[in-house]
């Protein structure tokens, strides 16, 4: 066993992965041992049954740990913590669902990360997590801050700002981590037994290699050549583990490697390359946010409360001896209870590799400095990078090509514009963000969907003047 045991907090206990993220933590206590965890959420009610869930939990699978405990209160949850492990949701899902419906009334794309809802979420996560890192900070000034909130692009531009020189806040996202988990099969190889090479902004990127480890030889063309021909899920039957939403997302992708053959796109990329497609396939009445509320999260409360009730997991029908290979530390591949096994795989790496100093290579929103020649140096890119407990070393990618030059220099000028917007109080910021950004274009329409923002958002928005 490692000598040091360490102290994290996940902030944003009440999230419907939390419970995935704990029971991660069992599973590789041996590997990365813990002396203390602590759930963090400013809403009780919500965190409640999920903490009282890892009560049973770690009674019976980390009677090791010297603390648990789940609170509201600042300074329980950030005094002494070596990792925070960030997933907050300002507005929480009533507010997603209209970030989501508000631009559908316009035609245009309602997206949680994406477009306006993107603007939206974008401004409110904003101030949430200037607030919550200051709060951080002034508990445990060295804790390693890893964030997957979202949108994760605005968030890292508006940190950049705010704490120029904290290296220990890295800005992390599962999706790229997703794609490699669904389609590294198709060369016969798993999500950790390939190096990926990348750029992009988040959720707006692309994949140039993928090298497998064993070999150094770059496996993405095997990709893109049976993307190319389609029908992938004859071969990788991910529509056996995915809801619909995912298995058009990920069916999308042969279309836009068919159009665009010589890179893996991120997913998100199909709301700005197909706007018009994906506007026609939302049902504007029941969006994606409708549909977390009606299957996650209603799933992951059953989960835990089914647990509460029996007081116990072990000789359960939830054992986590039955629901996950043990010996498979490094990438647990079953299905967890929130349907996403990236999220708690990959956040837990990353701090594993930051304690250890492994340098391990993960994908990470970093300033630019040199790493894309021809992008302005200031743009927050997601790049492959090298980490250990110096933080992000970040690889070099050189020149991008015009096509992808040009997208990602207007929506980082979306980016940039929402977050001098959020930060001066500017509506005039905000419109031109808005309007600027693929998806919207046109200026009366963006002010329609602005106002109407502004209508429902009320406290959660700076006073725009």
């Amino acid at each position: 066993m490692n000598s040091k045991r360490f102290s994290i907090c996940i902030v944003g206990g009440g999230s419907t992965y939390t419970p995935d993220m704990m029971e991660m933590l069992c599973l590789v206590k041996k590997e990365f041992p813990l002396r203390k965890i602590v759930l963090y959420d400013i809403d009780e009610k919500r965190q409640k049954p999920i903490g009282e869930f890892g009560s049973i939990l770690f009674q019976e699978y980390y009677s090791e740990l010297d603390e648990y405990v789940f609170t509201c209160d600042k300074e329980t949850a950030f005094t002494d913590i070596d990792f925070a492990l960030v997933q907050i949701r300002q507005g929480g899902l009533e507010m997603r669902e209209l970030d989501e419906k508000i631009p559908l009334k316009y035609g245009v794309i309602g997206q949680e990360t994406c477009g306006p809802g993107g603007f939206a979420y974008g401004v409110r996560s904003v101030l949430g997590m200037i607030e919550l890192i200051h709060d951080i900070r002034q508990y445990s000034k060295d804790a390693w801050i890893l964030n997957y909130s979202n949108p994760a692009a605005i968030v890292a531009e508006a940190t950049k700002r705010i704490f120029p020189d904290d290296y220990r806040i890295l800005n992390i996202c599962d999706m790229p981590i997703s794609i490699m988990d669904i389609f590294a099969p198709l060369a016969g190889l798993k999500r950790t037994d390939v190096e990926p090479r990348y750029f992009g902004l988040n959720h707006f990127g692309w994949f140039t290699h993928l090298y497998n480890k064993e070999t150094g030889k770059d496996v993405l063309p095997v990709l893109l050549d049976k993307l190319k021909n389609g029908h992938c899920d004859d071969e990788l039957h991910y529509t056996d583990k995915n809801d619909d939403y995912w298995n058009f997302t990920f069916k999308h992708l042969e279309k836009m490697v068919q159009d665009y053959p010589y890179s893996l796109p991120n997913t998100y990329l199909q709301y700005y390359l197909y706007p018009n497609t994906m506007v026609n396939h939302i049902d504007p009445n029941y969006t994606r946010a409708n549909e977390v509320i009606d299957g996650r999260e209603k799933r992951v409360k059953e989960y835990c409360q089914s647990i509460i009730d029996l007081h116990a997991i072990r000789g359960t029908q939830y054992d986590l001896d039955k629901k996950y290979a043990q010996e498979s530390h490094d990438g647990i591949e079953q299905a967890t209870v929130a349907h996403n096994d990236a999220h708690a795989t990959y956040i837990v790496e990353l701090a594993m590799s930051i304690a250890y100093n492994r340098k391990d290579t993960f994908l990470l929103m970093v300033k630019n400095n040199g790493i894309v020649n021809n992008l302005d140096d200031g743009m927050m890119l997601e790049v492959a990078c090298q980490v250990g407990n110096h933080g992000a070393e970040p690889f070099h990618v050189g020149d991008v090509p015009t096509f992808e030059k040009g997208l990602l220099e207007g929506q980082y000028a979306y980016e940039k514009l929402t977050v001098d917007a959020t930060l001066e109080g500017s509506y005039q910021k905000a419109l031109q963000a808005l309007v600027v950004n693929r998806t919207v274009v046109d200026t009366d329409l963006a002010r329609k969907i602005l106002d109407d923002y502004i209508s429902v958002n009320k406290d959660y928005f700076p006073k725009l003047k």
